[in-house]
């Protein structure tokens, strides 16, 4: 197996894509806008990407957050609220909130899963600040720690209740920026007392099967290097200071945050201590690069992968879509 994540080019996989994957065995699949048509292809497609993986488990990733992140849209699917809707009633009724988002990401679960998803790239723990870069922005689930936390343990508990393995991001904390790393490499230059603010929720919620790297520079920890790609950054404290031993994956590795050629970069981010190098574009070039960068993926990180995956509940207790949508409003609309 090779320690990627891997996007593909389109709504059905072509011959390339399907000889290339054979040969690679990336640890798992994510999907994008551009790979979502409707219920059928994407049940058709997610079942395809189990057969040449074969493995019943292997991780099959979107993004589906609600709000300005959503790969799956209506009219085909119903829109979702971003982070802040939750943040806001959390000033009201917290523990309006806290049932709020629960049953939402229960139903985001549910919804992922019918076409065949089981990761979706939640929650962002990043704890927003003011005059920072909208990258985060509404994403955010607040600017207070404790919140932040509290918000996004109910996030992962309603994400394995529907079925699906949640994404703590963007680790060691991403909120502070004020450059978006999709376009440019982010420089947080402030002391590491400040930063303690920035990993408290990670380290509340330590114990989630996965996690995603920030592309961003801490100036604190290291200089040179960010997060990503800074053996320092992972060793010292995403896996010391906030005590995290699950599976950890990197951001993008297409990202403009990053400089160099491919292999280099995927090489930089095992090398630093992820367990496994995340490829969205679904370039064929740029995926063969990747690959050029890595060898078999190791031992723990194998370990790490498939314990992230056992947390994976098969049989829901039967509560249904439209009923937690109802929850989810009813209780929104305390806010």
């Amino acid at each position: 197996m090779t320690p990627l994540i891997l996007g593909l080019a389109g709504p059905s996989l072509t011959d390339d894509e399907r000889a290339f994957f054979r040969e690679v065995e990336p640890a798992g699949f994510i999907l994008f806008k551009r790979n979502v048509v409707g219920r059928a292809q994407m049940r058709a497609l997610t079942d395809e990407l189990r057969a040449i993986a074969g493995r019943a488990d292997v991780p099959i990733l979107i993004d589906q957050e609600g709000g300005r992140v959503a790969r799956m849209q209506p009219p085909e699917w119903p829109a979702f609220p971003p982070g802040v809707a939750f943040d806001r009633l959390y000033d009201v009724a917290p523990m309006s909130a806290i049932e709020a988002i629960r049953a939402n990401c229960r139903a985001l679960a549910l919804m992922v899963r019918d076409v065949g998803v089981n990761v979706d790239c939640l929650p962002l723990l990043d704890v927003r600040q003011p005059g920072a870069h909208d990258i985060i922005g509404d994403r955010a689930l607040g600017s207070e720690p404790l919140r932040v936390a509290a918000l996004g343990r109910a996030t992962l508990e309603g994400l394995k209740a529907g079925g699906a393995v949640g994404v703590i991001k963007h680790v060691p904390g991403h909120g502070r920026a004020m450059a978006d790393s999709h376009i440019e490499l982010p420089i947080v230059d402030v002391p590491a007392e400040e930063l303690e603010t920035d990993l408290q929720p990670f380290m509340m919620l330590n114990w989630a099967p996965m996690a995603m790297t920030a592309h961003v520079v801490y100036t604190a920890w290291d200089v040179d290097q960010c997060a990503s790609l800074s053996p320092k950054i992972i060793g010292e404290i995403i896996r010391g200071r906030i005590g995290y031993d699950g599976l950890l994956m990197s951001d993008d590795l297409g990202m403009h945050a990053l400089k160099g050629n491919f292999t280099d970069r995927t090489a930089g981010v095992i090398a630093a201590g992820c367990d496994i190098g995340l490829h969205c574009s679904g370039d064929m070039a740029e995926m063969q690069a990747c690959v050029r960068g890595v060898s078999e993926i190791a031992p723990r990180a194998r370990e790490r992968l498939d314990a992230a995956m056992a947390t994976i509940a098969e049989e829901t207790d039967g509560v249904s879509f439209d009923s937690l949508i109802a929850t989810r409003d009813a209780l929104l609309a305390l806010g």
